[in-house]
């Protein structure tokens, strides 16, 4: 099927541009000016993905939102909300919008987003790299484990990548038009993941005010990934080894089973088969899972693939930075394939990424990366960030004044995260990882803080 985007938005000048850089995207779309007439529209046609704004007269997008999930539980959505409303937003992809923008955002933003949730598709930039021998015989052997049904169990470190290469194998499977949908075992508390997984009814515990599907039913048709399963608690891994035998689903308070067509992908950076010897892993489970195991190898073993997974990402960050072009100098390139990366890709990121504020005249050097440790410049001096920078020299503006913007909200803040991320505009998990890039950049933060 090809791609068609439902817009729903009330401003009839942003809907009008929004539905222009659709257009220029390349994506079919329709326009409505209300979540009544997105309700209808999505009656008499099939779309692939509903973007919504928020705010909006009469039914707002989490109502719609919620509508939808219960009318059809397959169609992905996602938010469009103002900085004040960011945490409701995340709260909504808890309740199964696959993802929100911030306005305003750049028409690139909007375009990647519809990319990547219209149909699960994976770009030949996101899918996984594969230079080294032994990274093709994977590949190969994922693009024809695809094309069956199996249950596949992705084994590696964490940072590998298990969720790219469980994003290929849905590209490469003939479920790659219909929803690809991502639970991390490991992100949800224990007494939320049950219904999270399996839906509920309304009334079936405090706070439900309305049934909800799960995301085994979110994923009907397509494929559905649990990553990090090693983390899912014992009693829960009963549930679900009987949902995987019988393909169907029962929602927490509910009474009635709901079949289920898809495809079941896990991924885990732990032992499973030491997790089952240690009596923390049912191993009827395990054999359930592990129909089609796959090891993606750490990034130490995969040497081959190092330089062009670097030149990937430094090309993104360059993108994302509006930077000017950088390259890699020979000792940079020979630095990188030397390092064992214990972080896998994680920790290249971040290396490139320091690289990228500390290179000068456009050349990134060995050094650049601080592979050996924090930046020596602001150990033990408390300098703040704006003045770190400046003294290194970087002549980055914009990274200058978004840290130094942090620093100043998190005072204002008196170091509540929380509270400083909805004033930022931004998830507290996004400050985390922001907090994490000036450390790793070299900034005393706490120092910046409190000293």
């Amino acid at each position: 099927m090809a791609i068609k985007v439902l817009l729903v938005e009330d401003d009839r000048v942003l809907r009008q541009a929004l539905g222009d850089t659709l257009d220029i995207g390349g994506f079919a779309y329709q326009a409505v000016g209300s979540a009544e007439e997105a309700l209808e529209a999505v009656l008499e046609e099939a779309f692939s993905l509903v973007i919504s704004d928020v705010n909006m007269p009469g039914m707002d997008g989490h109502q719609l939102l919620a509508q939808l999930r219960r009318q059809q539980p397959q169609l992905p959505v996602l938010l469009m909300t103002a900085h004040a409303a960011v945490e409701r937003a995340v709260e909504a992809m808890r309740q199964g919008a696959v993802d929100y923008l911030v306005k305003p955002f750049e028409p690139k933003a909007l375009l990647s987003l519809v990319e990547r949730h219209a149909a699960g598709r994976v770009t030949g930039e996101e899918g996984p790299v594969a230079c080294e021998p032994a990274s093709r015989q994977l590949l190969e052997l994922a693009a024809r484990v695809a094309r069956s049904d199996s249950t596949v169990l992705i084994s590696g470190e964490s940072g590998t990548g298990k969720e790219v290469l469980a994003r290929f194998i849905h590209q490469q499977s003939p479920r790659a038009a219909q929803p690809f949908v991502a639970i991390n075992c490991a992100a949800i508390p224990d007494n939320m993941l049950e219904a999270t997984l399996f839906g509920h009814e309304k009334g079936a515990f405090t706070g439900a005010i309305a049934a909800q599907a799960g995301k085994f039913e979110q994923a009907e048709g397509g494929t559905l990934l649990l990553d990090e399963i090693s983390e899912m608690p014992m009693a829960l891994q009963a549930k679900l080894l009987r949902v995987l035998q019988e393909r169907e689903v029962e929602r927490v308070g509910g009474r009635k089973p709901i079949s289920l067509d898809i495809r079941v992908l896990a991924t885990t950076n732990r032992d499973l088969a030491g997790e089952v010897a240690a009596g923390r892993f049912r191993e009827d489970l395990f054999y359930r899972l592990s129909v089609f195991p796959l090891a993606w190898r750490p990034l130490r073993e995969r040497p081959g693939d190092i330089l062009q997974l670097a030149e990937r990402l430094l090309a993104r960050h360059v993108a994302k930075m509006k930077h000017a072009p950088v390259r890699l100098s020979p000792q940079a390139r020979a630095c990188l394939q030397a390092h064992a990366w214990p972080g896998n890709v994680r920790e290249l990121d971040n290396a490139l990424q320091r690289a990228l504020i500390l290179q000068q005249g456009g050349v990134i050097e060995a050094a650049d990366f601080c592979l050996a440790g924090a930046i020596p410049l602001s150990a033990g001096t408390g300098l703040s960030p704006e003045a770190a920078v400046e003294a290194s020299g970087l002549g980055d503006d914009m990274r200058r004044h978004e840290y130094q913007m942090i620093i100043d909200t998190l005072r204002a803040e008196r170091g509540r995260r929380k509270e400083a991320a909805e004033r930022l505009g931004i998830s507290p998990r996004t400050l985390r990882y922001k907090l994490a890039q000036m450390r790793d950049a070299g900034f005393d933060v706490e120092a910046s803080l409190f000293g």
